[in-house]
């Protein structure tokens, strides 16, 4: 069967799944904020490049002030702190009894459900590498996790129906009846891609310093501390075992998912964070005011400190505010003493 769907956001997330799935007979239509990027699609179709793949596939693009229509499948893939105004943008082009997919990092789930409504609402998680490389053109680096759930945990035919839409993308593709423990273990695990960003180490690199072993028990065992006061066990993915920073693990433990962590990224091309291509390269803004400071808030109402990521994020601002360089010492400055 042919799905009709509207991908907003054409970036890393958003190009490479709409891509393979247009590849596959799906109908694919893009909207992007930026007119250059929507242009070399309409005109040359989105290109994947990098060592799985290397096709383009023609599909329509539209900048959101273009688009005419409605769909009753919206996958949303928008950077973290742009999704309230993207959800107000594209609730008109939403089918009465159509659904928003988020494909974003952060948990989105409940700021796209208090716009469009909880039951229009779908989950997702994902973990594969790409980035934005030029306009019309996504580097596809590596294959990762990829899971779908309703916010409610339900197994409903919707979701039964995008998982087989979604395995032409990513063959590995679960269903999970807890999506938000996912979530909460990308939040984990992304507080260790955010310090990466503060220095020039690609990602591997950067998680195989010995010397940072406790940087990445503190970032990652603070946001475990707050999802289970949440009430949410978070789960693993790809070498990154969130049970290995949880209180009572042991250096080994954590030192065995670190281990693991190298191992799944050393191969990947992309070497670097989209974090750290937000900062070196692209110049802008990151999302770590609704990716990560949100853990120190719902922790601070559980009276529960969160002194490292507190220190990330401050620090995550001085460089974006071009205060503070990014070189390798920060993350001997975040890990304290």
């Amino acid at each position: 069967m042919t799905d009709r769907i509207l991908i907003w956001g054409a970036g890393a997330i958003g190009g490479t799944i709409g891509a393979y799935l247009g590849r596959h007979g799906h109908d694919i239509t893009y909207v992007d904020t930026a007119a250059d990027h929507v242009e070399a699609i309409r005109a040359h179709g989105l290109r994947i490049t990098g060592p799985i793949a290397s096709f383009a596939v023609p599909a329509p693009a539209f900048t959101p002030a273009e688009l005419v229509g409605t769909w009753d499948q919206i996958w949303l893939a928008v950077k973290a702190h742009h999704t309230e105004e993207a959800c107000h943008a594209l609730a008109p082009h939403l089918t009465e009894n159509g659904f928003v997919l988020s494909l974003q990092n952060g948990m989105c789930e409940n700021l796209i459900a208090g716009i469009v409504g909880r039951p229009r609402t779908i989950g997702a998680f994902v973990n594969f590498s790409a980035d934005y490389m030029a306009p019309g053109e996504i580097m596809f680096g590596g294959r990762g996790a990829v899971v779908l759930g309703e916010l409610d945990g339900a197994d409903t035919a919707r979701l039964r129906h995008l998982h087989a839409t979604l395995l032409a993308f990513e063959p590995a593709a679960i269903m999970t009846d807890d999506i938000w423990s996912y979530l909460w273990g990308k939040l984990g695990y992304g507080a260790m891609l955010f310090a990466q960003a503060t220095g020039q180490l690609g990602i591997a690199d950067c998680l195989a310093r010995p010397e940072l072993l406790p940087l990445w028990r503190g970032l990652a065992g603070e946001a475990f501390r707050v999802a289970v006061a949440q009430g949410v066990t978070p789960r693993g993915f790809n070498g990154f075992d969130p049970a290995a920073f949880a209180p009572g693990a042991t250096q080994a433990q954590a030192a065995a998912s670190v281990a693991a962590m190298v191992a799944f990224n050393r191969p990947n091309a992309k070497t670097h964070s989209g974090v750290w291509r937000d900062l070196a390269v692209r110049r802008r803004r990151t999302e770590i005011d609704v990716q990560i400071a949100p853990i120190s808030t719902i922790g601070a109402g559980h009276g529960i400190a969160t002194p490292t990521i507190d220190r990330l994020v401050a620090m995550i601002h001085e460089i974006e505010a071009g205060i503070r360089p990014m070189t390798d010492d920060n993350l001997l400055e975040l890990k304290g003493s």
